[in-house]
């Protein structure tokens, strides 16, 4: 009988045993799983600090668009409105002294005397351009119908000088008035001078050059080489 409860204490410490063991086993496993499951993996936690995140795969760098710029079409239509609008902005030359042909007639109303009086120059236009002229004259006596020797007049300006747009084909006109001859034959001058003829005059204008004049008739007379001029007009002078 002793015997059999010695058998039955072993048998119960065997058993409690045991089941001490297998409670610890079980602790064990679930304390390794817990932790192996919230510790990531060194190549996972590796593989999460080093991808790039959707945010940052952009560079932060990327260069801006360039400035806007004017465009060479902008440029270009100036250029073309500065050509189209020429006519407007362009000032209009002044005649050459080759693209006019000048004459001379006396006056219809000139002082009283027998000598030239006065006498009215017309300037007509011979370009296919249109010209302009301004200003009052130079006026010299022609010696012996030579510009080279001539004789400059003392001119005393009369009027207001503007200017005077000629177009193709275009006059204007000046007025000379002379210290008039008295008396008949050579004549004489009131001043005591002897007075002086001229077969042509050389008559200047402003930009327009010179250009040597006849009268249509006669010749130039005159007293003390001195001339009252008007400035050139786009009205007929008589």
């Amino acid at each position: 009988m002793h015997h059999v409860n010695t058998v039955r204490k072993a048998a119960l410490a065997v058993a409690a045993l045991s089941a001490t063991l297998a409670v610890t086993a079980c602790q064990s496993s679930d304390s390794a799983s817990g932790t192996g499951g919230s510790s990531p993996t060194p190549s996972a936690s590796a593989s999460a600090s080093s991808s790039p995140s959707p945010a940052s795969s952009a560079p932060s760098s990327a260069p801006s668009a360039p400035p806007a710029t004017a465009s060479p079409a902008s440029h270009s239509s100036s250029g073309s409105g500065s050509g189209s609008g020429a006519g407007s902005g362009t000032a209009v030359k002044t005649c050459a002294a080759t693209a006019l042909n000048v004459t001379a007639h006396q006056a219809a109303n000139p002082p009283v005397g027998t000598g030239t009086g006065a006498a009215v120059f017309e300037f007509t236009n011979t370009s296919k351009q249109t010209c302009v002229l301004q200003g009052h004259p130079t006026v010299a006596g022609a010696g012996n119908g030579s510009p080279q020797h001539n004789a400059p007049l003392k001119v005393t300006p009369t009027g207001t000088a503007t200017q005077v747009k000629l177009a193709p084909g275009g006059k204007a006109w000046l007025k000379l008035t002379f210290v008039q001859v008295q008396g008949e034959a050579d004549g004489y001058c009131k001043s005591g001078a002897t007075p002086t003829t001229y077969p042509t005059m050389v008559i200047g204008l402003p930009g327009a050059g010179s250009h040597q004049v006849a009268l249509d008739d006669g010749v130039f007379a005159e007293c003390d080489n001195t001339v009252t001029a008007t400035a050139v007009s786009g009205a007929a002078l008589s």
